[in-house]
């Protein structure tokens, strides 16, 4: 009855896709959700990720839904014998919505003041049996091909990184800070609810070189996803904000697709040859849940 309620809520029996996209690859469908019965199977994934293997929640079965879900497009993956959906993705596009979920996290003002279609990624959860390299992938060319059609020139979203650490929160802000992560024209700032308490503190005490077990936390808290983005040349938006709600942190991620490396984008594009100056999206990496939350860029 509550999941019943919560679907009428946020209208997602009245769900239409704003993009179609839909091709094959081996045993999966690469597509966007089309109709409220695919879209409610990626919100049962969601739950099942999110709520069950993240924060332990005993209730089997149920939907992570939010009043995001009817304004966004959804790509997911299905398994062709199952016809079940193995993996989703959350796309805003800023041609059919000004209102997005890290705006909640962060002051997104500079973000949407960049000329052009921005594009907000968030949501991302692959079935425990399917994470492998090839979804992952899927999921990539997917991407491309909604930028494509969307002519989408900046992505971003939040990366989240599971630590409720101040300590821990400073030494990643710091390592970003060291490599120049931070653009004074892109930075945005979380909101005072996001805030994490006595951050500015251990900031201000970390800021110098690391050492070289800093440097190691910072590699061993990193997650797989975080480093793709990351690789492929993202800038960050400044300081984490603070999720108590599942107590991790997230970095605000921000990659134009300028920047994106040319090679792998062309790979994950699955041959749509969009009219790139330069670089392009991240490759494949290790997909492991504990690294997300139902925020995840």
């Amino acid at each position: 009855m509550f999941d019943f309620y919560q679907i009428r809520k946020n209208r997602v029996h009245r769900f239409r896709p704003k993009i179609t996209i839909e091709s094959e690859k081996g045993p999966f469908v690469l597509k966007t959700v089309t109709d409220p019965e695919e879209l409610i199977q990626a919100l049962r994934l969601r739950y099942q990720v999110f709520h069950i293997e993240m924060i332990g929640k005993t209730k089997p079965r149920g939907i992570d839904v939010d009043e995001y879900d009817f304004i966004c497009d959804h790509l997911i993956i299905k398994d062709k014998k199952t016809n079940q959906v193995v993996g989703t993705y959350r796309l805003n596009c800023s041609d059919f919505s000004q209102s997005f979920y890290s705006a909640n996290e962060f002051d997104l003002r500079r973000i949407l003041d960049v000329p052009g279609t921005k594009l907000e990624l968030g949501r991302a959860c692959i079935h425990k049996d399917y994470r492998k390299g090839i979804v992952i992938s899927l999921l990539w060319r997917g991407i491309a091909e909604y930028m494509n059609k969307t002519n989408s020139t900046l992505l971003f979203g939040c990366a989240s990184i599971k630590t409720h650490s101040p300590r821990q929160a400073a030494l990643l802000y710091q390592h970003f800070a060291l490599e120049q992560r931070y653009k004074d024209e892109l930075l945005c700032p979380p909101t005072v609810k996001f805030t994490m308490p006595a951050l500015d503190v251990w900031i201000q005490s970390m800021n110098r070189a690391l050492s070289a077990e800093e440097q190691t936390e910072v590699q061993d808290l990193v997650p797989p996803l975080c480093r793709a983005y990351l690789k492929a040349g993202a800038a960050l938006g400044g300081e984490p904000a603070y999720d108590a709600d599942f107590r991790c942190i997230d970095f605000l991620t921000i990659l134009h697709r300028d920047h994106l490396n040319k090679a792998l984008w062309k790979k994950y594009s699955n041959d749509s040859k969009p009219n790139l100056t330069s670089e392009s999206a991240p490759g494949t990496s290790n997909w492991e849940s504990s690294n997300f939350h139902p925020s995840s860029f």
